[in-house]
This record gives C-alpha cells, structure tokens and sequence, in this order.
C-alpha cells in the first residue's frame, strides 16, 4: 500500500504536505485550545508535523494514518526528534473508513478528503471517531478566484471550475451539513510556494542522481513546467484552509 512514487519523490524532503506552515499549524493550535491529554486523531497525516508539534506544544497525544511508509517512517523519526514518542503512534495503512474504538476530542483530515469521496463523506467519517462535544478538523481547497475558464481550472491541477467552492459557498456548506464552523486558519501564497517550490529542488536533487530511472522523463517534464504552471494557476487562484467544526 502506498500513493503514486512521485509523490514520495517530489515531497520526499516535506515536513508539510499542504500548503501551510509550521506557523500555521501553531496558530491552528493554539486557536483550537488544545489542553495536555486531548487525543487527536489525523486521517491522512503524512509525515506528522501536526501531531508532532501539537504535542510537543500542548501536551496532545494521537493516532495518525497514512498511505506512504516513507511519510509516516518520517513521522514516527519526527516524534523521537521531538521527544513525543510516547504519546504518539503513526499507523501505515488505509485511512478509508478508520475509525478509533476510543473517541478523539478532534479528529482531522487535513488535505486529503478524498478519503471520504469528499467534504461531506470525510465528515460522517470523522464524525465516527468524536466524542460528543469534539472538533472536526477539514482542510480544502477554495477559489481566491473563481476560474474564468476550464482550461484555468485545470492548470491548477482541478478537474473543472465545480471541483471547488468559493470560501463564502465552502464555509456555507458546513452548516448544511449540519455543522457550526467555529475556527479557520488560511493558507496564504507563502505557504503556497513552501509547499509547490520546495518539491522542485528535491526533483532536481533526485533527477541528477537517477538520470535512468523510469520516472526521469517525467520528472524533468515537472521541472520544466512547474515553477510556470504555479506562479501562472495556482498561486493567483487557488485557496486552502483548515476549517473546524462542531454538530449542531
């Protein structure tokens, strides 16, 4: 079990897989009031900076779940740097219908609600795993601004305008389903670059110490076209927060 090698590839030197920043994530934190025993648990976690750094901050402790032994490999070596070893443990596997039998008081998933088939799938799903009175925590794309064309949408690596909402609509949604949003924390173009930009010097790094692998013609494609395609799309027109919400 594993996500596309390209992914290990062009992230492999991430500690964030999302376009926020260590600072976001602390700002996350300490907005959510997190107290020393609260259990969190992040569907999705990558390579486990959330958890990680909530713990060593606010005394967390959690379960993360992620495809890619390489990521959470990283997440279980980021716990012992951090010394939280103890109150965290990374499980690699499907976070598709992952479900705690202990109820968390936050469950997370932070840019991956594909795990749900979406927002709303991703929701019911957390919602499983919470205890009365807990927080979801949903991270998603938005339109800063809504795409004049297809063609504009796709360069943002969308598959049409529809993918995504604008915020005001995203934010309404979470009240139709049944939800109060009572925090955000947005990503800004800063964290936007961090994120896309530092994947191209890691390609770079690689591609020269892997001319022959199978993956060397589209690697160097990426780095021909990315650096355009972000500063062109993604940068002007696509948003991403971390939204957090209680039942109704």
């Amino acid at each position: 079990m594993d996500i596309p090698r390209i992914f290990n590839i062009s992230e492999s030197a991430h500690r964030i897989h999302n376009p926020f920043t260590a600072q976001k994530f602390a700002t996350l934190g300490e907005a959510l009031r997190l107290e020393p025993g609260n259990r969190v648990l992040d569907l999705g976690s990558g390579s486990g900076e959330m958890l990680c750094t909530w713990a060593r901050d606010h005394g967390i402790v959690g379960t993360g779940v992620d495809m890619s032994p390489l990521f959470t490999a990283q997440a279980q070596r980021r716990t012992e740097e951090l010394g939280v070893s103890g109150r965290l443990s990374f499980i690699h596997g499907d976070a598709v219908g992952y479900v705690v039998e202990e109820k968390v008081d936050v469950a997370a998933c932070v840019g991956a609600t594909w795990i749900g088939g979406g927002v709303a799938g991703t929701v019911e799903l957390l919602a499983r795993s919470l205890r009365s009175g807990g927080i979801i925590l949903i991270g998603e794309p938005y339109w800063r601004q809504v795409p004049p064309t297809e063609e504009v949408a796709r360069g943002c690596l969308a598959q049409s305008v529809a993918d995504f909402m604008a915020l005001p609509e995203l934010l309404a949604s979470f009240g139709q389903l049944g939800y109060d949003v009572v925090e955000m924390v947005l990503a800004d173009q800063d964290g936007w670059d961090r994120y896309e930009a530092a994947k191209w010097l890691t390609l770079r790094r690689w591609l020269d110490t892997n001319p022959d692998d199978e993956l060397a013609a589209e690697v160097r494609t990426l780095l021909n076209t990315e650096p355009t395609r972000h500063a062109t799309y993604t940068r002007e027109y696509l948003g991403w927060g971390v939204f957090a919400l209680m039942a109704r």
